[in-house]
């Protein structure tokens, strides 16, 4: 009888009193854990990096003084993803937080992406001006003061910059970059692009001209002749096979023929409705590589990786010439008779799907 009277006061009255009290215990943590750690509202900023771990984010708001407890951070993303919410991952960027916020406007900043920081992304093959547009267009300054600022090309800007530049055209690396918009500077910009630039591509030309290069080329020429490929290129498939089309017209000294050089100098941009005109090809331009022998004396665009890698390592080909068929590929000929026919071919194609007025 007394066991059986000690079980009945444990199941009915001892474990009923554990279970409240744990959950009154687990609702109060909760309640503090969540709640903002001060009712003063002082700015604490912090970088979340891209592929920051959630532990290490949520010890890193917690040390900070953003939140009160990374376990509570960490059992807030838990029971979003079992009610089946889509709010999302926490996204890297820079993030101004207030001491003053609860748990949930602070996860929720960094599931919108609500960062201090604005984005912009400069595309592979895009000019000096382009970018100048852009940074004009999202408020940071005038276009003109971009331009400007990139025409500043004094090797004590960088120690590795080529003398006689005309620009920074083909330095300013393309990529996606953060920046805070009290720091939106040309200026500052340019030192961001031309960073990556150093950190990216000058490491890949730096150890492929110190050992035994298959091409040997200035760092100028490099990008030069890179930007050209760039913007010629539009299959990936096609990229080194284009950049061994213009290493062979180089080593026999005659011109690059390239028609983004031409569009370059003159301001323009061809379209298959309407194509440069003879007229245009044949307008005196520093950059015009129809008229003008070698490369022209400078960059016509921004160069990724990839033309910058395929510049370094051509392919092996007796093709002298191409043509594009205006839908990304183009036709390759080992003569200058066959590229004609080519050129004839392409178009009559032209002229049968135009329509007729």
């Amino acid at each position: 009888m007394p066991k059986k009277s000690s079980n009945w006061l444990f199941f009915g009255v001892a474990l009923p009193a554990t279970i409240i009290f744990t959950g009154i215990a687990s609702s109060a943590w909760w309640l503090w854990a969540s709640a903002a750690p001060s009712s003063f509202g002082s700015k604490i900023r912090l970088t979340i990096t891209d592929g920051m771990p959630t532990q290490a984010i949520a010890q890193e708001l917690e040390a900070a003084g953003v939140i009160r407890s990374s376990l509570a951070l960490r059992i807030w993303l838990q029971w979003q993803t079992l009610r089946g919410s889509n709010a999302g991952a926490l996204r890297s960027g820079t993030y101004d937080f207030m001491t003053n916020q609860p748990l949930s406007e602070v996860v929720g900043k960094i599931q919108s992406d609500q960062s201090t920081e604005v984005r912009f992304t400069i595309p592979e093959g895009w000019s000096i001006a382009q970018m100048a547009s852009l940074f004009e267009a999202q408020g940071f300054f005038k276009a003109e003061e971009f331009v400007l600022a990139a025409q500043r090309t004094s090797p004590r800007r960088r120690p590795w910059i080529p003398e006689d530049l005309p620009s920074l055209e083909g330095f300013l690396f393309p990529d996606t970059y953060q920046i805070l918009p009290s720091e939106a500077t040309p200026d500052r910009i340019i030192d961001l692009m031309l960073d990556r630039f150093e950190q990216v591509a000058l490491p890949i030309y730096n150890e492929d001209q110190s050992g035994n290069p298959k091409n040997k080329i200035s760092l100028k020429d490099w990008v030069t002749l890179a930007s050209i490929v760039e913007k010629e290129a539009v299959l990936e498939s096609e990229r080194r096979l284009i950049a061994g089309v213009f290493w062979n017209r180089l080593k026999q000294n005659k011109r690059l023929e390239s028609d983004p050089t031409v569009e370059y100098g003159l301001n323009i941009r061809q379209t298959r409705e309407k194509p440069l005109t003879l007229s245009q090809v044949r307008t005196e331009s520093p950059y015009n590589t129809y008229l003008n022998e070698g490369l022209p004396p400078g960059a016509i665009a921004s160069v990724g990786l990839a033309s910058l890698k395929a510049t370094l390592e051509p392919a092996n080909t007796d093709y002298f010439f191409f043509v594009a068929r205006y839908d990304g590929s183009h036709v390759f000929s080992r003569t200058l008779e066959d590229h004609e026919k080519a050129l004839q071919e392409i178009d009559k194609k032209i002229q049968q799907q135009t329509p007729k007025q």
